[in-house]
C-alpha cells in the first residue's frame, strides 16, 4: 500500500508570503521582555501552561500512532511472532498486514445493520433437524460448531502445531450459519431499526432446500416454501415497504443457480426469481455475473484463525514453505460429461509426474477437505483450477490459503466472481490459460516453466497478502486489527447501499 499523502487541496489558496518584520534592537527587546522571563511571574506560568495543554491535545488527537509505540488493537505476540519479528522483513510484513486492514472499534462509516428476528422455522429449526437435511447421511457434524464443523484431526502432521487448532473440517455450504453468528456480534450491528442503513435477513435458504434438491419426488412447492414464507413475512415490515427491499441483504449458502429455477420441473428453487426478492442483495459462493444484486463471497475453507497472530504465523509458514512440485491437481473426472476437461488435465498431470502431483478425489474422498489436499497445495507452486460442477469450486480458496498460485481456464471461475476479495489485476496472483488451447495440445508445464522465479515469488506474495480476506475467523467478533471475508463482504454491502441510495433499484 502506498503511503497516504496529506497534500493540500488544489482549491486551497497558497500560503501568503509573510511580511518582512521590522528590525528590532536586540538589546532593547531583551530588556523589555526581561521582567516577564522570571519564573516568579504569573504570565510566564500561564504561557507555559497553554503551550503544554496544546501539546497534550495534539498528542491525543493524532490520527495514528506508530505500531511500535502502541499495543492497542494488536494481539499479544506468540513465541512464533517474537521469532518472526527478529527478522526485519517479517516484522515489516506483520506491521503492514495489520495496519492495512486495521479497524477502529465503533467506526461504521457506511452505517449499521439491523437483523430481523425471523421465526425459528427459518433458521434454528432447520439446523435442529440436521439429521433429516440430506437423503444420504446426517449433516449434524458438518453444521456443528456454528458452521465450522468438527476440529480437523491429523492436521498437525501437515501444519505447525501452534496453528493446528485453527483448522476444521468445514462444509462448503455452511456460510448461512457462519454469517448469521458473526452478524449477531458485528461491531456495526444496531438494535434500533430506525437507525439502520441495511437490514439482514437470517434465512437458511440453502439448507432449507437441500433436502428437496436430492429427493427425486420433491415438488417445486416444497423447494420454494421457505423462501416464499420469508418474503411474505419480511415484505410486511415497514422498512422493507419503505425501500422496496433495496437496503436488505441475505446470505444464501449455495450457488446462485440453485435458486434460479424457471420451470416447475427444473432443478432448484425459484427464490431469486420471486418478485419480492428482486432488490435484495444476495451473498453467494457463486454469483450470476449479470445480476447486480448477486455478490460473490469466498467458499469457506478449513482455516479459521482465532487471532491475528494465527494469520501472521500461517502467512509466514506458507511463505517459507519449500515447494518441490511445479503444479498439482486435486479433483476427479466427471464421467457423465463428454470430453471432460478435467480428464485432459489429469492426463497431462500423469504424463508429467515429475512436475505434477495428483490427488484423486473420485467419490467423496475429498469432501470438506483432507490433510492430503492441504499437503499437496503446500508442496506446489501452482494449482490447477478448472470449473467444478458449476463455474466455481471451493478448491480455489483451499489452494490460495496454502500459498499456491491458482491457474484458471475460465474467466467466470474467479475474475468476475469475487471482485471484493481478489486483486483487480488477475496476473498479479494467478495464471490464465485458455481451455481451448489446452484442448488443442498446449502443455501446461511448458507455460509455467516460462514464468521466471522472481515473477513466481511476487505472485505468491500477492496470494499470501490475500489470505486474511478469504478466510472466516473463528471469534464471534472477528479478528482484532484484521478484516476477514465476513468483514469485507458486509462492508461491501453497506458501501453498495450508500452508492445505491436514490439509484438503481426495482419498484
Amino acid at each position: 500500500m502506498l503511503p497516504i499523502s496529506h497534500t493540500a487541496s488544489p482549491d486551497q489558496p497558497a500560503n501568503p508570503k509573510p511580511k518582512t518584520p521590522e528590525v528590532l534592537d536586540r538589546k532593547n527587546l531583551f530588556n523589555s521582555l526581561k521582567p516577564y522571563l522570571s519564573f516568579h511571574h504569573r504570565r510566564l506560568w500561564f504561557f507555559l501552561s497553554v503551550v503544554l495543554l496544546q501539546l497534550l491535545l495534539i498528542l491525543l488527537s493524532a490520527p495514528s500512532i506508530p505500531l511500535s509505540l502502541s499495543t492497542a488493537g494488536t494481539p499479544n505476540p506468540s513465541p512464533t511472532i517474537q521469532n518472526l519479528t527478529a527478522s526485519s522483513t517479517a516484522a515489516t510484513t506483520i506491521i503492514t498486514t495489520i495496519n492495512k486492514n486495521s479497524t477502529t472499534s465503533g467506526d461504521c462509516p457506511f452505517g449499521e445493520v439491523y437483523i430481523y428476528n425471523l421465526p425459528p422455522l427459518f433458521n434454528t429449526e432447520i439446523v435442529k433437524n440436521c439429521h433429516d437435511l440430506n437423503p444420504w447421511s446426517s449433516r449434524c457434524d458438518a453444521l456443528s460448531n456454528l458452521g465450522f464443523g468438527k476440529t480437523a484431526t491429523g492436521i498437525s502432521t501437515v501444519v505447525p502445531e501452534n496453528i493446528s487448532t485453527a483448522w476444521f473440517w468445514t462444509d462448503q455450504f455452511s456460510t448461512e450459519l457462519i454469517y448469521h453468528n458473526r452478524m449477531r456480534n458485528y461491531r456495526c450491528r444496531t438494535l434500533e431499526p430506525e437507525s439502520a442503513t441495511a437490514f439482514y435477513i437470517p434465512l437458511y435458504t440453502g439448507l432449507a432446500i437441500e433436502k428437496y434438491l436430492f429427493t427425486s419426488n420433491s415438488t417445486a412447492q416444497e423447494r420454494d416454501q421457505h423462501c416464499k414464507m420469508m418474503l411474505d413475512w419480511v415484505s410486511k415490515q415497514p422498512y422493507f415497504k419503505k425501500s422496496h427491499g433495496w437496503n436488505h441483504f441475505i446470505s444464501m449458502g449455495r450457488i446462485s443457480w440453485d435458486f434460479r429455477r424457471s420451470k416447475e420441473e427444473d432443478w432448484g428453487s425459484s427464490c431469486i426469481y420471486m418478485p419480492k426478492m428482486r432488490n435484495i442483495t444476495r451473498l453467494l459462493i457463486e454469483r450470476n455475473p449479470w445480476d447486480y444484486f448477486d455478490v460473490g463471497i469466498p467458499y469457506p475453507t478449513g482455516f479459521h484463525p482465532s487471532s491475528a497472530a494465527d494469520v501472521i504465523n500461517w502467512q509466514e509458514f506458507v511463505r517459507t514453505r519449500r515447494r518441490n512440485t511445479l503444479f498439482c491437481f486435486a479433483g476427479a473426472t466427471r464421467g457423465i460429461i463428454k470430453n471432460d476437461f478435467r480428464g485432459i488435465l489429469l492426463s497431462q498431470c500423469y504424463s508429467e509426474s515429475d512436475s505434477c502431483r495428483v490427488v484423486d478425489c473420485a467419490g467423496t474422498k475429498c469432501a470438506n477437505g483432507t490433510s492430503e489436499i492441504l499437503s499437496t497445495f503446500l508442496d506446489s507452486d501452482f494449482c490447477l483450477q478448472p470449473r467444478g460442477d458449476s463455474f466455481t469450486r471451493r478448491s480455489i480458496f483451499d489452494c490460495m490459503v496454502a500459498g499456491s498460485i491458482p491457474i484458471f481456464f475460465w474467466n467466470r471461475t474467479a475474475y468476475v466472481q469475487y471482485e471484493l476479495f481478489l486483486p483487480a489485476e488477475p496476473d498479479s496472483y494467478s495464471v490464465f490459460i485458455d481451455r481451448n488451447e489446452v484442448e488443442n495440445g498446449t502443455s501446461i508445464k511448458s507455460v509455467l516453466e516460462k514464468i521466471s522465479k522472481e515473477k513466481v515469488k511476487k505472485m505468491r506474495e500477492k496470494v499470501i497478502e490475500i489470505i486474511p480476506k478469504i478466510v472466516y475467523a473463528k471469534p464471534d467478533k472477528g479478528l482484532e486489527g484484521l478484516k476477514d471475508a465476513f468483514d469485507v463482504a458486509v462492508e461491501g454491502v453497506l458501501r453498495r447501499n450508500k452508492l445505491q441510495e436514490g439509484g438503481y433499484k426495482w419498484k
